[in-house]
């Protein structure tokens, strides 16, 4: 498939916070979704995008990309194949960033929110009571 090209590009909005977690070799992972528009001469509508990040990149999503961030994405497109609780073939068509683009204005929260899954990751202690709701990771 020498002339083949597999690259998806879009702006669009967080529908929400990027959900985080990590693999069993300890790569971060972030899973998110972006609505991105669409016109025609009588028609608009919205489209939800999977999006998902890998590594230092997930990171990154997962420290600074909040509910209705706008932002560039880039990356390649794939299909998934897996069986929910009742076995049924199931497939999920996402795209595997490798580009992420911070764009608009500064957000609210100029901060990035406290990094929690990290310092589990790096073994450090942290009280979950400590912790907003949205910060536990289970």
């Amino acid at each position: 498939m020498s002339n083949s090209l597999n690259r998806c590009e879009f702006i669009g909005n967080l529908g929400k916070d990027p959900e985080i977690r990590f693999s069993a070799s300890g790569d971060a992972i972030a899973n998110f979704s972006i609505a991105v528009g669409w016109k025609t001469k009588d028609k608009e509508g919205t489209e939800w995008v999977r999006v998902t990040a890998f590594g230092k990149l997930a990171g990154i999503c997962g420290d600074y990309l909040r509910k209705g961030s706008q932002v560039y994405i880039a990356g390649r497109m794939t299909t998934r194949k897996w069986q929910n609780k009742d076995g049924v073939d199931q497939y999920t068509t996402e795209v595997v960033a490798d580009q992420m683009q911070m764009l608009g204005g500064k957000p609210e929260q100029s901060e990035p929110k406290p990094d929690a899954y990290r310092q589990i990751k790096e073994g450090n202690t942290v009280d979950i009571a400590d912790l907003p709701d949205s910060e536990i990771p289970f």
